[in-house]
């Protein structure tokens, strides 16, 4: 296996160390393939296996199945074996890392699955691109903010939330008083309403900038999230979710794994997401929430701290991104990962295919504790 690929999803936040040239990377996911049977049969299960010696270039047995990969079929360097009840299949597959995705079709019915680490017991999921389309919250949730901010800093000026949040985003702005389009916000005055307008505008010019630019600071995250708060309760906005996303994690939490949440929207945000939801409010199957409080999610150092939060050890997680910077970074923490692969999100390199475990659903994961 190569060096890790240097991930581009992200250019928000860039990394703050240099990857080393020899990355250490958690053992790659065992890949299996799992299927129907056909009527009155039970269904069948295999796993790839390493062959030590090259196979002859051609080689197969008889199979009710076709092996394919994304590239076709090079029949050189590995073996694998299928049983059903009563007999046992071989073919030759492809010679490619355990953790690339192998598709299998029996009956019209396809289904790749990564099988989890037996030592994972924690499931730490990201929200843009793997829980839910980017899509509602670039084209929804986003938007959304800078429609309204206006209105909501006229509306609850006077409130101490309000003030709080006005506070922190001027923090900011001191901090980012250096960098280029910076919007200052003055300190309050007495002067009347006009000096009121002037400063409620720098606020909003200042959200827009940052948000124009994918800031993730905390003190964007809070304001954000007291605007969406307002709106879910208020029933103006529902949050969407893939279709395979809640009855994967109920599966999950049957087979004993906990399952938490880290995201750069704030850990308000997030309950907001999983209570005003339209599978309704399924704050009950997270256990927990992390934001960036805990660190950036292109930091190492923010899973070490995730995992000593939860009481686990970081090989003990699992994290699903759809953003290859942040799996690079939970790998060199010892985190397990899989890059998680929808619509609309941004695509991948051939190195960052060839080099992550990658599954496009949730049910894509297979849990050896649940059988």
């Amino acid at each position: 296996m190569g060096p890790r690929p240097s991930g581009g999803q992200s250019a928000s936040l860039p990394s703050l160390s240099p990857a080393p040239s020899e990355p250490r990377r958690p053992a790659p996911f065992p890949t299996h393939v799992v299927s129907a049977s056909g009527p009155g049969q039970a269904p069948w299960f295999g796993s790839l296996t390493r062959w030590p010696s090259p196979l002859p270039e051609v080689w197969r047995c008889p199979l009710p199945l076709a092996l394919q990969t994304a590239r076709g079929w090079p029949p050189r360097g590995s073996w694998g074996a299928f049983g059903s009840p009563g007999r046992c299949w071989g073919a030759v597959g492809a010679a490619l890392p355990s953790s690339r995705p192998i598709s299998v079709v029996a009956s019209g019915r396809e289904m790749v699955v990564l099988s989890v680490p037996a030592e994972v017991t924690v499931i730490l999921l990201d929200i843009e691109g793997t829980t839910t389309p980017i899509a509602f919250v670039k084209d929804i949730l986003f938007p959304y903010i800078k429609e309204n901010v206006k209105e909501y800093l006229q509306t609850h000026w006077e409130e101490e939330e309000c003030q709080q949040d006005v506070s922190l985003l001027r923090k900011q702005a001191e901090e980012d008083a250096h960098l280029d389009g910076a919007v200052p916000i003055p300190a309050a005055s007495e002067n009347g309403a006009d000096d009121l307008q002037l400063m409620i505008q720098a606020v909003v010019d200042n959200v827009c900038w940052q948000m124009s630019l994918d800031r993730k600071t905390t003190a964007l995250k809070q304001l954000q999230g007291h605007m969406w708060r307002a709106a879910f309760t208020a029933g103006h906005v529902k949050a969407e979710f893939f279709e395979d996303v809640v009855p994967a994690v109920r599966k999950w939490r049957e087979a004993g794994m906990k399952v938490y949440i880290y995201s750069s929207g704030s850990v308000e945000a997030q309950k907001l997401l999983f209570g005003h939801s339209t599978e309704g409010d399924i704050l009950e199957l997270v256990d927990g929430h992390f934001d960036t409080k805990i660190g950036h999610k292109v930091e190492s150092e923010s899973y070490r701290k995730i995992a000593n939060s939860i009481g686990c050890s970081t090989n003990n997680i699992l994290f699903l991104t759809d953003v290859t910077l942040e799996a690079s970074a939970a790998e060199d923490a010892d985190v397990h990962v899989a890059v998680v692969v929808r619509p609309g999100n941004a695509g991948l390199t051939d190195d960052e295919k060839t080099y992550y475990s990658l599954i496009t659903s949730f049910s894509d994961l297979y849990l050896p504790s649940s059988t």
